[in-house]
């Protein structure tokens, strides 16, 4: 695909619940997640960590593997065009009470499964449910705290 995005799947744990962060998308106010068109000089998980705060007013640990990616269309120069949007895992450790895009979004944490029935696309989907597996095999792979 000739037309590349890359977005951050922005997450949190405590007590060993997996809370999803979504935002509303500027035009149709439908929730999905922070992402972007390439940055120059940065690789696609920064693009990803830049959107995250942008966008979301959240800043964390990116994961540098993509966790999926899902198509969407968007303009470009006054086309319609078909995007891949790469999707990277973003841990959460601190939310801003101010940051760029505040204005024109909303901002819900909700738990995976919640997350996947409030999103459109498939791949989002998918790239949640597969978080909340990657999640689960670490808590049970982590050696008991004495």
């Amino acid at each position: 695909m000739k037309f590349k995005q890359f977005a951050a799947l922005p997450y949190r744990t405590s007590d060993a619940n997996l809370k999803i962060l979504l935002i509303t998308t500027r035009k149709k106010r439908r929730w999905s997640v922070p992402k972007g068109w390439p940055i120059k000089r940065c690789a696609p998980f920064e693009t990803a960590a830049t959107e995250a705060y942008e966008e979301a007013g959240v800043r964390g640990a990116v994961d540098r593997k993509q966790i999926g990616q899902f198509k969407k269309r968007r303009t470009k120069k006054k086309r319609s065009v078909l995007c891949a949007v790469g999707i990277f895992p973003l841990q959460v450790k601190r939310t801003q009470q101010n940051w760029p895009e505040k204005l024109e979004r909303s901002r819900i944490w909700v738990a995976p499964r919640e997350a996947a029935r409030l999103v459109n696309k498939r791949g989002l989907r998918r790239a949640i449910v597969d978080l909340e597996r990657l999640q689960q095999l670490r808590r049970s792979a982590a050696p008991e705290a004495n």
